[in-house]
């Protein structure tokens, strides 16, 4: 019999897996998680399963109901649009400040970023863009120096998970977002933090449009 992953490393895993699984859309909201199963799926002990739910409990990607166990929390469009312009005000903030505290090899790496978005654009590479898209937001967070922003954008993005790879997927979206990013690339690279807070506001606000329009019923 395999030994089962146990301790930080197997309740990071299966944390790792299970944000995994709902950015695929291999988990949906409202479903149900079994400490059992998913400690067969991941090849971790039922309490490492158990410590990784009340993780992403505590992050609102799950929720707990007593005698029921977890489930995939659902967040409303409305949740996603107030979360949404939250970021945004702690985004401008990283971006302004990113432009002014950067290093040159974070300046350098959104460099090479933005040059693999716009090959990522033209070659379909959507799974590919997504990824990107993350970094960049991560790198210009981390280049800001803004450790509590950091944190709290964590807590934000966490029931966001969903929303944020259906998006980045949705036809036409990366193409229409890739000048949203460089704007904010060259802003950040070229050392004008009025200009990155600008294109950070642009950006969430058309992510909020998005979200919005996700919600609109289809024409008859």
């Amino acid at each position: 019999m395999t030994d089962k992953l146990t301790g930080a490393a197997a309740r990071q895993h299966v944390a790792d897996s299970i944000r995994h699984a709902l950015r695929s859309g291999d988990l949906v909201p409202g479903q149900r998680l079994v400490e059992n199963d998913l400690a067969a799926a991941y090849g971790a002990t039922r309490g490492a399963v158990r410590e990784a739910l009340q993780d992403l409990a505590a992050e609102e990607i799950l929720e707990i109901v007593p005698r029921r166990g977890a489930r995939v929390r659902t967040v409303s469009v409305e949740e996603a649009v107030q979360i949404t312009e939250c970021r945004s005000a702690l985004e401008q903030l990283c971006a302004g400040k990113a432009a002014t505290l950067a290093t040159d090899d974070q300046r350098a790496e959104l460099t090479r970023i933005g040059a693999d978005m716009r090959q990522a654009v033209a070659d379909g590479a959507w799974e590919a863009y997504s990824a990107l898209n993350q970094r960049l937001h991560e790198l210009v967070i981390e280049a800001s120096g803004q450790e509590v922003a950091r944190r709290t954008l964590g807590r934000l993005n966490g029931p966001m998970v969903r929303y944020q790879f259906r998006l980045a997927l949705r036809p036409g979206r990366p193409a229409r977002s890739l000048p949203q990013h460089l704007a904010i690339i060259e802003a950040v690279v070229g050392r004008d933090p009025e200009a990155a807070g600008r294109a950070a506001a642009a950006h969430l606000d058309d992510v909020i449009e998005q979200l919005r329009s996700s919600a609109a019923p289809s024409p008859t």
